[in-house]
């Protein structure tokens, strides 16, 4: 996967989204042809908020890459162009959409089975053709048998059930209007499951069937560099739960701070006269891809911050909203000065178990 960096660009949070028309097709790679609709979605309420919600929870997905078309011929980047460019009618483009993934299918039985939906959606960005895949689930259903005269009812597997409006998809693409004056051309979510098989991990949504390359903006590189920081406090200071809090807590402070965030200069603020720290610090965020210089995405850490997990010495879980966690009425940590701490938490007036 190639990544381009382009720090400067405001990263769109679309916030409006309408549904103007779709279809789904049904991609089974147990079959020979695709199943390609003629007719465009009908909606009632229900199947229209069941794929609204789905939209919204992609659009929001921390999974959501910016990319840009390769220059090279694609044909779901040209048909997807004619149907934005008021060319084409989004039945035919949905069906040549749907014929392209089907061949890559085809080509390589590791990829799932699957409906695809293609939602023309209008935005505040403007117009938008979102591709779909929507991997089946199992699902279980009961099945009534009647044997001489008695009733017999089984609970049998289904494998074509949709993901509910709740789960997560995997892999979709918000594509835009093409134009040069573009610092992306669409927006992409590609999840990759964990397999031992080298083609299915092979990038072949991005690569080969849309045809384009990840663009890495602000919320990336902010994301990146949380990762990584926390990453290696885990690996270095896990026996040192005093300097982990105070790594951990000097790096909120930054973030929420601070527009625009040095390495070097959070490393010295928070090891002082430690040199090997500082450089082992420096060096670990370096190796992850995170640049001297890290452009903060405020909404990216309001979002993150909001809500603080901690894990406990393994059999401890705390979940705690941020006002708790720097209210120190409420909630203080105790140093010991040998590495161990205390986490207090003060002036319960009520609580329930679960």
């Amino acid at each position: 996967m190639v990544i381009l960096k382009r720090g400067s660009e405001i990263l769109e949070y679309i916030n409006e989204i309408n549904i103007n028309e779709a279809v789904i097709h049904i991609l089974d790679n147990n079959s020979d042809e695709p199943i390609l609709n003629e007719f465009k979605l009908k909606f009632n309420e229900e199947t229209y908020n069941f794929l609204l919600k789905h939209i919204e929870r992609c659009v929001k997905d921390e999974e959501l890459k910016y990319a840009i078309f390769n220059e090279e011929r694609n044909i779901v980047k040209e048909v997807s162009q004619e149907y934005l460019n008021g060319q084409s009618d989004i039945v035919e483009v949905s069906k040549e959409i749907g014929r392209q993934l089907f061949i890559l299918m085809q080509a390589n039985e590791n990829i799932p089975s699957c409906d695809l939906i293609v939602v023309s959606i209008s935005t505040e960005y403007g117009p938008m053709l979102c591709i779909i895949k929507m991997d089946y689930v199992k699902n279980y259903t009961h099945n009534i048998n009647f044997v001489e005269d008695k009733v017999g009812i089984e609970i049998i597997p289904e494998l074509t059930g949709l993901p509910v409006s709740s789960q997560k998809i995997q892999k979709c693409a918000f594509i835009k209007p093409v134009s040069e004056d573009n610092e992306f051309d669409l927006m992409v979510i590609d999840k990759q499951k964990k397999s031992k098989d080298e083609d299915y991990g092979s990038n072949y949504f991005i690569n080969k069937y849309l045809g384009c390359r990840i663009v890495e903006n602000k919320r990336d590189v902010t994301k990146k560099f949380v990762t990584a920081a926390e990453q290696w406090t885990r690996v270095n200071l896990k026996e040192n739960a005093d300097v982990a809090e105070k790594v951990r807590s000097s790096i909120k402070k930054k973030l929420r701070e601070e527009e625009n965030v040095d390495l070097h200069q959070v490393s010295e603020d928070i090891f002082e006269d430690n040199k090997e720290a500082k450089a082992s610090f420096v060096e670990y965020i370096s190796a992850e891809g995170v640049n001297d210089k890290i452009e903060v995405d405020k909404d990216w850490i309001e979002k993150k911050f909001k809500r603080i997990r901690l894990k406990i010495d393994k059999d401890i879980d705390l979940y705690i909203n941020e006002e708790a966690y720097n209210d120190v009425n409420r909630f203080q940590i105790h140093r010991h000065g040998d590495g161990s701490i205390d986490i207090v938490i003060k002036n319960v007036i009520n609580y329930i178990e679960k």
